[in-house]
């Protein structure tokens, strides 16, 4: 699989993650307190869970960053304690107020982004798994927000339109490949796969051999829902070709953690969205949850 990009420019990656940012912003800084009560499809989880958790793990990779042996010392404290579910950090700021969860997740993120754009692509850095580069970190974190936001995004029946941004989260997907088998207990396959993506602005990415007998094929969009969680496959227009390439589209997960359960199928409509309006056009009225 090609290295995308071949040379990382943090600055770039940083600028990329804070518009994902702004468009998370512009769907809950308008929010009235029920609005954040709002329940996402993350079952139990409300659009006040989906920031909270940003927010947290923000907090944490900022900490990875610039006190990695702090970061080190209070996981293993959390772990010992069996609070670092996804589930129990998010109920243990439910009686925050919103306002207070909006404040956290808009200064912490700013810190993180000017963090990342400082760093060393390749520096390494300790995470709740093995450690990995900043450029790695950042792009999870990018892949993050973008899911979250479609939970949100959902949530409140809002549309988004989809970027060029994707690309990074569709370059994390392909890269989780052999982490989705492995997570499941399952062999992870020899047999390479071939992606192809059509991007939004009709240009399209490939990952893989263009010889390989499998093969995913698709709307990036649809591809980077699949290996978020946030759609079931059958509820997209993914084509696959080969047996080692319909069960990664089954069992893809492009975050780190325990296997998540994901979305039903016909859980959305046709084309794995839900109604309403766009988010530029609608004021809003804003991987238990996957990371």
């Amino acid at each position: 699989m090609p290295d995308w990009p071949a040379v990382i420019d943090m600055g770039r990656l940083a600028g990329d993650l804070a518009a994902e940012t702004d468009e998370v912003l512009a769907m809950i800084e308008l929010l009235t307190e029920p609005g954040w009560d709002r329940p996402t499809p993350a079952e139990g989880w409300s659009v006040k869970d989906q920031v909270s958790h940003l927010a947290y793990f923000d907090q944490a990779v900022l900490t990875a960053l610039t006190q990695p042996d702090r970061f080190r010392r209070e996981t293993a404290e959390l772990a010992a304690a069996g609070q670092l579910s996804p589930d129990h950090l998010a109920a243990r700021y439910r009686s925050v107020a919103a306002a207070e969860v909006l404040d956290w997740f808009r200064a912490v993120r700013a810190e993180v982004v000017a963090a990342f754009a400082a760093a060393d692509p390749r520096r390494r850095l300790p995470w709740y798994g093995p450690d990995m580069s900043a450029a790695s970190a950042a792009t999870a974190r990018l892949m993050e927000t973008w899911a979250h936001g479609q939970d949100i995004a959902d949530a409140l029946g809002l549309e988004r339109a989809p970027t060029a941004r994707l690309r990074h989260v569709a370059h994390l997907g392909v890269s989780t490949l052999p982490f989705a088998f492995a997570a499941r207990g399952r062999p992870v396959p020899d047999a390479g796969v071939r992606v192809e993506l059509a991007g939004p602005g009709g240009e399209v990415w490939t990952w893989g051999d263009e010889t390989a007998v499998d093969r995913v094929t698709g709307p990036a969009v649809d591809f980077c829902l699949v290996v978020t969680q946030r759609r079931h496959r059958a509820d997209t227009t993914l084509g696959t070709q080969g047996p080692v390439a319909a069960e990664w589209m089954e069992i893809a997960q492009a975050y780190a953690g325990a296997p998540g359960g994901g979305r039903r199928p016909g859980q959305f409509g046709a084309g794995g969205q839900v109604g309403g309006g766009s988010v530029e056009s609608q004021a809003p009225p804003a991987g238990g949850g996957a990371p």
